[in-house]
């Protein structure tokens, strides 16, 4: 390939990364609106969501453009479809703290202070994941792509033990559950990120072996 395609293709991938960066600060801000209260940074986050998906569009438009003018084989190619999946879920994480933040608004903390814990746990293994995914696509390390994977469980199963809990309470009294759905809602979100972490994660070592890790220990090799 020419010197301008690798500069493109470099400069392409430099603006995912600062994609990268600006859907990790809105996830960090959301979860501190929600465990905070703070309403003002509840609203930064979702103006920033507009930023986010204009840089999506233009990400993807320069993928296909590339693809169709240069036709890249082998590591550049896979660079490229790594670069448009990631791109994907880096919108959905934004949409998903876009959400929080809008529980964030309007969210009882005093209804909800029993679940402030859950929340502040959860949170922490989301963003941890997150960070992980996001940094070993920036230097394309699949040992960080791995430590990603580690605490999806984990992240699965304060889910579930929030859905045990809301479930338990919600059958005793009907008090507070606006409350109980607003941290159902923020909950299941935090999930989400961690999946669509986990998907960046699945693209790093598709980038870096060529092989397709995907639906738990399946692997489809690239075939050369």
């Amino acid at each position: 390939m020419t010197t301008h395609f690798v500069n493109l293709l470099e400069e392409l991938r430099r603006r995912a990364a600062r994609m990268a960066s600006l859907v990790e600060d809105m996830v960090q801000e959301a979860c501190e609106s929600v465990l905070d209260g703070n309403h003002a940074l509840a609203g930064r986050v979702i103006r920033r969501d507009n930023d986010v998906d204009m840089e999506e569009v233009v990400v993807e438009t320069e993928v296909i453009r590339l693809m169709a003018l240069y036709q890249p084989v082998g590591s550049d190619l896979r660079l490229l479809c790594a670069i448009l999946k990631i791109n994907n879920d880096l919108e959905r994480i934004a949409d998903c703290a876009v959400n929080m933040a809008e529980r964030a608004r309007h969210l009882d903390r005093d209804a909800s202070a029993c679940y402030h814990d859950t929340l502040t746990e959860m949170g922490a293994f989301v963003r941890g994941m997150l960070r992980n995914a996001i940094q070993s696509f920036a230097i394309e390390d699949m040992e960080v792509a791995h430590k990603t994977f580690a605490d999806e469980e984990h992240v699965d199963a304060l889910y579930e033990q929030t859905i045990q809990k809301i479930v338990a309470q919600g059958a005793t009294s009907s008090d507070g559950m606006a409350a109980r759905l607003d941290v159902l809602s923020v909950a299941k979100n935090l999930e989400r990120i961690a999946d669509h972490a986990t998907n960046i994660a699945e693209d790093v070592i598709f980038l870096s072996t060529g092989d397709i890790v995907r639906h738990g220990d399946v692997a489809v090799p690239s075939g050369g």
